[in-house]
């Protein structure tokens, strides 16, 4: 579970997925027993300490490592449909929904993982994200795992630290959000770090800005950068863009992998042409069998058993996938549909910018206003007309954004994913306007 989860977040899990057993660390026991103790929580038998030295009975590590300990045999036989994790969403829009995946959905993902991202045991891989994210434990974790690779983990992603453990302990695969990746390729300690190990770079979990992109892989040509994109649902991988098709589509996330089938269906319910916008649905071993405790939404979530995504992507002759935005995400300005990753990239064309969102904020005339959310280099001013300048001269004028907000930083969660809801919700707080 997230270890960020506090009070009535941690007791809604616990509650819904029925949990009998919590294991956890020295700054969670006393969290978790507080929670139990206070009722609500009776499916909860027993909370175990992780390491030794923390709480009052024999920690998960000391009972692995105790030989005097006889094994017990199985309790039962394990098919690969019964169920093997709850793998909890985000929870962007709603409650976090657990989605239900079996043995062998995750044996599929892995496969998928491995064929797609040339995952090898020499590739010295370093994961600088929490494991309860999805792509850390199934797209990295568990698949290096299985190779007998020797990983390297970070409990949250320093950019520092990252910089230093690539260099001194000679990383060769590094997973990272566009969210980390953006502010690492502005990061002083590039010019004194020696990366010339890394040979394969990892992004997803957000869009990456091209100009971004297109910023690091000039500078390290050696590095293969690959392009992951997918959700929790499917665990999570759906499609990659390998390094060497970045060159002739730097802002597509690529073709479906291994296990995946996809395709892109228009809001009126029909197969889209190539370039037409669509949500992209998929089939595949790898997808959930439901959500837990929650039949009707399950039933929602599938259309004639292909899995409903919630993506707006576009699909070109070639069968690669560029995603437009989350259609949750995507701006109604005065009726008109606005995707903000377009209005993203063109903002972080200019290069006072460190960091750029854009969200739409509820507004009595337009509906919904296009906001530029934005965060400068250190050191670098520019105005809001500056800003809206730049992409009056390049976008049409509906996108150009309507408010400018300048900020120290961003909202993220543990794993680096940007929290557009929140930018929203505090910015609906206030009056409309441009600032």
């Amino acid at each position: 579970m997230n270890f960020a989860l506090r009070g009535d977040e941690l007791r809604y899990l616990l509650h819904d997925s029925g949990a009998a057993l919590v294991i956890a660390d020295e700054s969670r026991l006393e969290l978790v027993q507080e929670l139990r103790d206070a009722g609500g929580l009776q499916a909860v038998k027993d909370v175990w300490p992780l390491l030794p030295g923390t709480g009052n009975s024999t920690s998960v590590l000391e009972t692995a490592m105790d030989e005097s300990v006889e094994a017990a045999p199985p309790g039962a036989a394990v098919a690969g449909t019964d169920l093997a994790q709850l793998l909890y969403t985000s929870g962007t829009t709603s409650a976090p929904k657990g989605a239900m995946m079996t043995h062998s959905a995750l044996v599929a993902q892995y496969v998928s993982a491995i064929i797609a991202l040339d995952l090898e045991g020499t590739d010295r891989p370093l994961i600088a994200m929490p494991l309860y994210h999805s792509a850390a434990m199934h797209v990295f974790l568990l698949p290096y795992l299985s190779l007998g690779a020797s990983i390297r983990l970070l409990a949250k992603p320093d950019i520092g630290e990252i910089l230093e453990r690539v260099e001194s302990e000679r990383i060769g695969s590094l997973f990272l959000a566009p969210t980390v990746w953006v502010p690492l390729s502005n990061h002083p300690d590039l010019d004194t770090r020696d990366l010339g190990s890394l040979a394969k770079a990892q992004y997803g979990a957000s869009i990456m800005p091209v100009t971004v992109l297109a910023r690091l892989r000039d500078r390290y040509p050696q590095i293969g950068f690959y392009n992951c994109f997918g959700q929790s649902e499917l665990g999570p991988l759906c499609t990659v863009l390998r390094p060497e098709e970045h060159d002739a589509r730097p802002a597509s996330c690529g073709r479906p992998v291994f296990f995946i089938e996809a395709r892109v269906m228009t809001a009126e319910g029909k197969l889209a042409d190539a370039g037409e916008p669509g949500e992209i649905q998929y089939r595949s071993a790898q997808v959930m069998s439901g959500y837990w405790n929650k039949p009707a939404e399950t039933e929602q979530a599938f259309a004639d058993g292909w899995f409903r995504s919630g993506d707006q992507v576009v699909k070109d002759q070639g069968g690669y996938i560029q995603v437009v935005d989350r259609i949750k995400d995507v701006i109604n300005t005065g009726g008109v549909l606005v995707a903000p990753r377009e209005v993203e990239d063109c903002i972080y064309e200019l290069p006072e910018i460190a960091e750029v969102a854009v969200v739409g904020i509820d507004d009595e005339r337009w509906i919904e206003a296009v906001t530029a959310v934005i965060v400068l280099k250190a050191g670098a001013t520019l105005t809001a007309e500056e800003v809206r300048e730049h992409v009056k001269s390049k976008l049409a004028h509906y996108k150009v954004p309507k408010r400018v907000d300048f900020a120290a930083q961003l909202p993220r969660n543990q794993s680096g994913k940007l929290l557009k809801r929140q930018l929203r919700a505090e910015r609906n707080k206030t009056s409309g306007g441009t600032h």
